[in-house]
């Protein structure tokens, strides 16, 4: 019985020791995390406030650069080119004075925050006065999609701000260069080709155009500004101190005001577009998904967020109603869609609201879309002719052999000037037959006598070396 008892101490695991071995893997593991992730051992956050503020005054080189680095972005959007546009955001020095701004709200540095603010108002104004001379003066004035997309915000360049903002700030917090990269790619976050935007509307007076432009270029900034504040609380960036208590605590209520007024819109702003992003996704994946139906095609599809409808657009056989009240069934039980109204319009519809509903813009982009769709099998069918028609030719060329024989006949007949092959098709209505037809033309200093007697024996030799029975030569002047 002790034996068994001896034996069963031997086999069991001891649990001290796997405790120890979990509690020391975990602390590896937290050790390992901690010093992958840990950027505050490696910040040096008086050298970050100072290069902050260094970026923040604009004069003099600053001012010369961003008046050229706005003219090369407008017109890489007035060609619609992406490679110059984002030259333009690299070269441009926009973002200084917006770090500054979220830098001095986060330190309670009231007079960093004044000169940030002031130098970013001169900016936007020397930029927009800029892109609008340039587009009132420049010929071109179409609107490219390069400038259309700087018309209106979404969710995507909210997301792009906000961690092109935390980048910056987190390389501007490490010793060392690579703050200078870092801050060139974060230029990328789209601060320029709004405010270029903004001057081509005024430039054209599309009001509107003006408006989206300089919206997408506040949502921008206000989110790398709150990702500055953001990482420099978080890095406990020293707080400026004043010798004045009672001024002290004003400037942190004042600071701390700002930083509120900031965020909560920001967050707000930021759930509506995500609103808008999810229930344009949903719409156009429940179109694509459902609304289907044998013998008609979907042309155009809208989805309108603020009125909350999908309408569609059909051509080909009527849908029945029967199967529209279907979709919308589906609709009302789709996430996200639920107070959505699904509105169908037919080719077929005799009540005149198809022709009602399919007038300027909508029109205008059903025909661009089967434009598009037809374009492409257009050109491969184009391209696929004219490869056959070379392949013909070439057949051609290979059954006669005119390179040889023109060679020959360059050698036996140096009174010619040109030589050439065809076939002729005729036909006396009851038989038709290709015809070889050689065209001539001799050198104007051969006498006709000389040109008779050349194309008898020329007619002779080309029927025994081509081996034809029927061959007509030809000779013109």
């Amino acid at each position: 019985m002790g034996t068994s008892e001896n034996n069963n101490i031997n086999i069991t695991p001891n649990e001290e020791q796997l405790e120890v071995s979990r509690l020391t893997a975990v602390a590896s593991i937290k050790k390992f995390l901690k010093e992958l992730f840990d950027i505050r051992s490696d910040s040096d956050r008086d050298a970050t406030i100072e290069a902050v503020k260094k970026d923040i005054p604009f004069k003099g080189h600053t001012a010369w650069i961003l008046i050229f680095s706005i003219f090369v972005a407008s017109i890489g959007l007035n060609v619609s080119s992406t490679a110059v546009v984002i030259g333009a955001m690299l070269i441009s020095p926009l973002m200084g004075p917006i770090v500054g701004i979220g830098l001095s709200v986060a330190i309670n540095d009231i007079e960093t925050l004044r000169r940030s603010l002031l130098n970013l108002g001169v900016m936007v104004f020397l930029s927009v006065l800029t892109a609008f001379l340039y587009f009132k003066l420049s010929p071109l004035t179409e609107e490219t999609p390069e400038l259309l997309a700087r018309t209106y915000p979404t969710i995507l360049d909210v997301l792009v701000a906000i961690f092109g903002g935390l980048g910056l700030i987190v390389a501007k917090t490490k010793s060392g260069t690579i703050a200078s990269v870092i801050f060139g790619v974060a230029i990328a976050t789209a601060l320029m080709p709004p405010l270029c935007t903004v001057g081509y509307g005024l430039a054209i007076g599309n009001m509107s155009y003006a408006g989206g432009a300089i919206y997408l270029f506040s949502i921008n900034a206000v989110f790398i500004a709150l990702a500055t504040f953001i990482v420099s609380k978080l890095l406990r960036f020293p707080m400026v101190r004043y010798a004045n208590s009672q001024r002290r605590r004003r400037i942190a209520q004042l600071a701390s005001l700002i930083a509120l007024v900031v965020m909560v819109p920001s967050v707000i702003l930021f759930l509506n577009l995500l609103k808008v992003q999810v229930f344009e996704n949903r719409a156009k994946e429940f179109v694509n998904t459902i609304v289907k139906y044998d013998g008609a095609e979907v042309v155009k599809f809208t989805q309108d967020f603020e009125t909350q409808n999908i309408d569609v657009y059909f051509i080909g056989l009527p849908v029945p109603q029967r199967i529209i009240s279907e979709w919308n069934t589906k609709l009302k039980k789709t996430d996200k869609l639920e107070e959505v109204n699904l509105r169908v319009y037919q080719g077929a519809d005799q009540s005149g609201a198809l022709a009602e509903r399919l007038s300027g813009e909508v029109k205008a982009g059903i025909l661009e879309d089967l434009y598009v769709k037809n374009e492409q099998a257009i050109r491969d069918k184009d391209d696929r002719i004219q490869f056959l028609e070379n392949e013909i030719t070439n057949l051609k060329v290979r059954e006669f052999p005119f390179k040889e024989l023109s060679d020959e006949v360059k050698i036996n007949y140096d009174e010619l000037e040109t030589f050439s092959y065809s076939n002729k098709i005729t036909t006396n209505f009851t038989k038709t037959d290709t015809l070889p037809v050689i065209n001539v033309r001799w050198k104007k200093d051969v006498s006709s006598k000389v040109r008779q007697e050349k194309m008898q024996k020329l007619d002779q030799w080309l029927r025994f070396k081509l081996k034809l029975d029927t061959l007509s030569i030809v000779e013109y002047n």
